[in-house]
């Protein structure tokens, strides 16, 4: 199955999902975290993300000011200047890309500042970390962006035991 197809068809059973979503909430958190440290290895045995680069298409990563710091420097100018021109706060006070899709993200969809480049994208999308539980709203948006992250949540849905 093609990515874009994965992501519609996530779409196409959100409610189902988010339902799914809301329900892992009651589950013992080691549990969670190992059906979803289980589905994300087999997941990401088949997928590419240069195929698809979704994530940097369409949202932005939060930049803390140590990401910030790290990628102008790398950049050779200044933090103040990466921040005005490529930064915005958002409603949460965090900066965020100015706009879709990110600046850094090439044509055959490589990254640009890959070595350099901030904490949640090293860390997208998240579906290895541990405590899952605490992101599991992140979880739910993370479903229509990332085709990875909708087989994910489809592969433990049913699969996961309550407390």
């Amino acid at each position: 199955m093609k990515y874009q197809e994965i992501l519609d068809e996530a779409k196409a059973n959100l409610p189902a999902l988010k339902k799914k979503i809301v329900s892992l909430k009651k589950t013992n958190n080691r549990l969670l975290d190992t059906q979803f440290h289980t589905a994300h290895t087999k997941t990401f045995k088949g997928i590419d993300c240069l195929s698809c680069a979704n994530c940097c298409k369409t949202t932005s990563p939060i930049f803390r000011k140590v990401d910030i710091d790290r990628i102008s420097k790398s950049m050779g100018m200044k933090s103040g200047k990466f921040e005005d021109e490529f930064l915005r706060l958002d409603e949460d006070d965090d900066f965020v890309l100015k706009s879709s899709p990110c600046y850094f993200l090439g044509k055959d969809n490589k990254c640009s500042i890959y070595d350099v480049r901030p904490l949640a994208c090293r860390e997208y999308p998240h579906t290895d970390r541990k405590n899952m539980y605490q992101i599991l709203d992140l979880t739910t948006k993370n479903v229509e962006i990332c085709p990875a992250v909708a087989k994910i949540v489809t592969e433990i849905e049913g699969n996961v035991k309550a407390k």
